[in-house]
């Protein structure tokens, strides 16, 4: 009987290779081509696409990446490669390879990598506590493409979200009550959770649950009222309707309504990225002290904690 070898795929959305506008523009045209991202019909997208979104917004959003640029890198791939690094280390004799959905490492050469050392049984773990089919599902998609080539095919265990799991909302809330230690408690705590079109969930996809299962079960953790904890949407993009409340038009109404001392927190980003570092941390920071705020203060996100290194070993060998 062959002995079974298990191999761990961690894949993250992805992150251009430098903070420039032609390394931007390559990334997004790549991201925004993928039909799980952006749906609409290929011949109608492609030249609004080149035409007008690349040459408009890689410029203006390589000078946010510019911004929040670590020393080592882009910071989605520093910690992405630090919780890699931590997971295999939590692993011996298991190979733990990083991949993203776009950009630079893609799917190939890491489910290659696993293939060549021998690996009968992968995890796959995509980095998104939340299910969503603009994410997780793209994830499955880039697995199957790599895979339709070669000729002997590994056992799969794909981990479809982990929205729940005991170890994601103990970390979650370990990280927050760390917060209040330092800062106080605020007047509110925002879960500002990544958007999407509200069209995607009336045809099937239960991310907006996903992120109120999350949004319960840390206030029940917490043992904070209902009241204290908001939960919002960021990162609209496009004009149709996406989920709401908007965590930007959340943040510019708040001080009004008397609370002056908010901590944020974005439970769905596996590792701190544009999203948070920039949008959240700067952008929405900016909102809310020019609406009449007082105190803001950014929770990272999980990043390489120790706890969520526990949660990710949990989360594999629960398949091995």
């Amino acid at each position: 009987m062959t002995q079974t070898k298990f191999g761990v795929l961690l894949v993250n959305l992805g992150t251009p290779e430098a903070p420039t506008p032609q390394a931007v523009k390559k990334y997004l045209a790549e991201f925004l081509s993928d039909i799980r991202v952006v749906d609409t019909p290929r011949l109608l997208w492609w030249p609004i696409l080149n035409f007008v979104i690349l040459p408009l917004r890689s410029p203006r959003v390589s000078k946010l990446y510019k911004a929040v640029w670590m020393e080592e890198g882009s910071p989605l791939m520093v910690y992405s490669r630090r919780q890699q690094k931590a997971l295999a280390e939590r692993l011996p004799g298991t190979p733990v390879e990083l991949a993203m959905s776009y950009g630079k490492p893609g799917m190939k050469e890491p489910i290659e990598k696993l293939l060549a050392q021998g690996v009968t049984k992968m995890v796959v773990l995509p980095l998104y506590p939340q299910y969503s089919c603009s994410t997780s599902a793209a994830v499955f998609d880039g697995v199957a493409r790599v895979l339709k080539s070669q000729r002997r095919l590994p056992s799969l265990s794909f981990i479809r979200d982990y929205a729940t799991h005991p170890a994601y909302i103990s970390a979650l809330k370990a990280s927050i009550e760390r917060s209040f230690a330092q800062h106080g408690e605020p007047d509110r705590l925002v879960l500002s959770f990544h958007g999407i079109p509200k069209r995607f969930v009336a045809e099937g996809d239960d991310y907006e649950q996903r992120c109120r299962d999350t949004v319960q079960a840390l206030t029940d953790a917490l043992q904070l009222p209902s009241g204290k904890i908001m939960l919002t949407f960021q990162s609209r993009f496009g004009r149709e309707p996406w989920l709401t409340p908007y965590t930007d038009e959340t943040l510019k109404g708040l001080p009004a309504q008397g609370v002056k001392h908010i901590q944020i927190l974005c439970p769905g980003f596996a590792a701190d990225c544009l999203e948070t570092l920039e949008e959240i941390k700067g952008e929405n920071r900016e909102i809310f002290i020019h609406a009449g705020g007082e105190r803001f203060e950014y929770i990272d996100a999980l990043n390489d904690q120790p706890e969520h290194i526990d949660l990710l070993q949990q989360l594999v060998t629960q398949h091995f």
